[in-house]
C-alpha cells in the first residue's frame, strides 16, 4: 500500500497515510478539526541500490533465454575461453 502525504489547507499540519489506492482522500485535519486536507505530490519513497535487477532473476528454464538472446552461445564462449587458458598456462 502507498504512503500518501496530506497538508491542512487551513492551519498548515502535514501528516503521512497508509491507504490503498482504491481508498478516498482524507478530508478530516487531525490538528483542527477542520475539513481543509489536501493530498500533496511528491518522491517515492524507494531508492535501487546496487548492480541493478535483470530480466533473468527470477525466471526459470527456457524463459531465462529472454534477455540476451541466445545463452547457449556465451556458455560455449565460456567455456572455450576456459580450456584456452587452461592450455596456454600447461605450455
Amino acid at each position: 500500500m502507498p504512503i500518501y502525504e496530506y497538508e491542512c489547507k487551513s492551519c498548515g499540519h502535514q501528516l503521512e497515510a497508509l491507504q490503498k489506492m482504491s481508498d478516498a482522500p482524507l478530508l478530516n485535519c487531525p490538528a483542527c478539526e477542520k475539513d481543509e486536507l489536501k493530498k500533496l505530490i511528491s518522491a517515492a519513497a524507494f531508492r535501487l541500490k546496487g548492480d541493478g535487477w535483470y530480466e533473468t532473476d527470477f525466471k526459470s528454464g527456457k524463459k531465462k533465454n529472454l534477455a540476451g538472446g541466445d545463452s547457449s552461445s556465451t556458455s560455449a564462449d565460456s567455456g572455450s575461453s576456459k580450456k584456452e587458458s587452461s592450455s596456454s598456462s600447461g605450455s
